[in-house]
């Protein structure tokens, strides 16, 4: 049984390897997407496991709208630039949510430096101008400490982290988000009322992103 463990084990890993930023996931879903063209109001959210489970846990809020989830659990902002082009740019989208950097600071994919997870975030903004569409710089979320790997800082590090995201939004003139301010408890975590493991989010949890959301996509869109 130890054997066979480890035979599927490594072919996990080979095929992680060979589509490292999970090109594969949507593939079929965003050449749906372009059979159909433009579309007034479309909205694509890049980001990680808190992007994806935004669409199971509050389906409600895609229900009837032009918005496109395109999130994957687990995943940095070097995988998400690396797709940024097939699922966002492609999909000719008005506005492009990024909510992305607490696995980064978690090293999901190995040591990265908060200054490195700020430019890849720009570099996302940037093309997403670039192309004719407006980026939605998110905030962080909250998070004490990381269940699959602890002793990261999280509580620390996202604040100054924040703080780098705020302020490439200001200099490129670009919407900030900042879900942070708004579900923050006095340890820079998330209530227990907002979360499942100090992370991800309950449907109370995600009702404060849409809130906070649908005001500014409001903004945005009449500018």
């Amino acid at each position: 049984m130890k054997i066979v463990s480890l035979i599927l084990m490594f072919f996990t890993l080979t095929m992680t390897a060979q589509d490292w930023a999970n090109l594969g996931k949507y593939q079929k879903e965003n050449a749906a997407v372009q059979l159909y063209g433009n579309q007034e109001g479309r909205v694509v959210f890049m980001g990680n496991s808190i992007t994806e489970g935004w669409s199971t846990t509050l389906p409600e809020f895609f229900k009837g709208k032009p918005f496109i989830n395109r999130g994957i659990s687990g995943q940095t902002t070097p995988q998400m630039l690396l797709r940024f082009r097939q699922d966002v740019i492609d999909l000719k989208p008005e506005v492009v949510h990024i909510l992305a950097g607490t696995n980064d600071i978690a090293e999901n994919t190995g040591p990265i430096s908060l200054e490195q997870i700020r430019d890849n975030v720009l570099s996302m903004v940037q093309l997403a101008k670039a192309n004719g569409i407006k980026p939605i710089v998110c905030s962080v979320l909250p998070a004490y400490d990381y269940p699959w790997r602890p002793n990261k800082n999280p509580n620390i590090k996202i604040p100054k982290l924040n703080a780098m995201l705020a302020e490439i939004a200001a200099e490129n003139s670009v919407m900030y988000l900042d879900y942070f301010s708004e579900m923050a408890d006095n340890r820079n975590g998330l209530p227990q009322k907002y979360t499942t493991d100090e992370v991800h989010l309950t449907k109370a949890g995600y009702e404060v992103l849409e809130r906070v959301f649908q005001k500014a996509i409001n903004q945005l869109l009449a500018r």
